[in-house]
């Protein structure tokens, strides 16, 4: 099994090797077979190749490897397209056909958190939306027809809508067979409205499945208010990215925030920290790696799923296990909550804890 690694900008680097750390010790622990490749992307690939990413790698990703890994990008101080400042994750998104953003928020009791019983998951919608990189076939959606107008175009299509829906609710009959719709139809009456025509017509095929439409702004109050209620969230790009920020930092803090990003009929799946790059800590090895950790274990476990490998499951879990214990003791956390452990010495005890699970296993 080959899983190719791209450390990116900023903290990237230093998240990145605690993160193989763990998941070298769940690759012995269950006898995976897995090796790493690592890539060049971000400034070091613009240095060396005059791009931050180059197509050579989205392709070997696509053909040659089992799953990614991607560390954080600043992809906000790369040079223009045209010179080489590609965005990095939504390059993967786009070029592997990445449609499905999978962004769990799950509170614990022993992390100081602002929504006490949360245990949701929002299922983002990762290809179209709003965003004017990844929305037309030629160009960007967005514009500016003089200097004082600016222009945007959201596009939503139903093959979008239709199968990120379809892949929420297969997630909701795993889970309590409840999914909430997020939309602003009132307003986007044919874009939304769209979201939610697919959003029935998929629905009909899981009877079983308690549904509920949301209008968003509504929806980010009650994320608030009653978070305990949801447990699988559907939405479009856009909504999805603000609201799984939102759940993340309500449950404990986005550095405790796994992420994957997958394509249920290729089978291809990449493992993405939901945070940014935050390069002012960069270099000082003080940063959290739990979001990639996490996010790594989310890519081992969907792609048991996929191929009904159960290694790769208990592989996946007993990594988030790992992490919950070594988080349960205030003196093994990082400095963003509360501790003095650096981001390597985090990684090693999370990795220690995978391996002596398995010895007294």
């Amino acid at each position: 099994m080959r899983i190719m690694t791209l450390p990116c900008d900023g903290i990237g680097p230093e998240i990145m090797a605690a993160t193989l750390d763990v998941v070298e010790a769940a690759n012995r622990r269950f006898d995976l077979g897995i090796s790493f490749h690592e890539e060049e992307s971000g400034f070091t690939s613009l240095k060396n190749h005059g791009i931050t990413l180059r197509e050579d790698v989205l392709e070997g990703a696509r053909t040659a490897f089992d799953g990614v890994i991607l560390g954080t990008q600043s992809h906000m101080d790369y040079p223009p397209v045209a010179e080489g400042g590609r965005n990095v994750s939504a390059g993967f998104r786009i070029g592997l056909d990445l449609y499905a953003n999978v962004r769990p928020a799950r509170s614990r009791p022993f992390i100081a958190n602002k929504a006490p019983g949360m245990d949701l998951v929002i299922m983002r919608e990762a290809t179209e939306g709003f965003y004017p990189d990844r929305n037309m076939f030629r160009g960007v959606g967005e514009m500016m027809p003089d200097p004082d107008m600016a222009l945007s175009v959201r596009k939503i299509t139903r093959h979008g809508s239709m199968r990120i829906c379809r892949e929420a609710f297969k997630l909701a009959m795993q889970r309590k067979k409840k999914l909430a719709a997020i939309h602003k139809a009132n307003s986007f009456l044919m874009t939304d409205g769209l979201f939610l025509e697919c959003f029935r017509t998929v629905g009909r095929e899981f009877p079983e499945v308690e549904t509920e439409e949301l209008i968003v702004d509504a929806f980010a109050a009650l994320l608030v208010r009653k978070p305990e209620t949801y447990d699988v969230v559907v939405a479009t790009n856009f909504y999805g990215d603000i609201l799984s920020d939102l759940a993340s930092e309500l449950s404990g803090s986005l550095g405790l925030a796994g992420s994957i990003n997958a394509n249920a009929e290729t089978g291809l799946c990449c493992a993405q920290a939901q945070h940014g790059s935050a390069p002012d800590i960069a270099g000082r090895n003080i940063a959290n790696p739990t979001s990639l950790i996490l996010s790594a274990a989310m890519m081992l476990t969907w792609l048991g799923e996929q191929r009904g490998e159960t290694a790769l499951m208990d592989a996946g879990q007993a990594i988030s296990d790992a992490v919950d214990t070594v988080l349960d003791d205030p003196s093994k956390r990082t400095r963003d909550l509360g501790g003095a452990v650096n981001t390597d010495t985090f990684g090693s005890l999370v990795a220690e804890t995978v391996r002596h699970r398995a010895q007294a296993a």
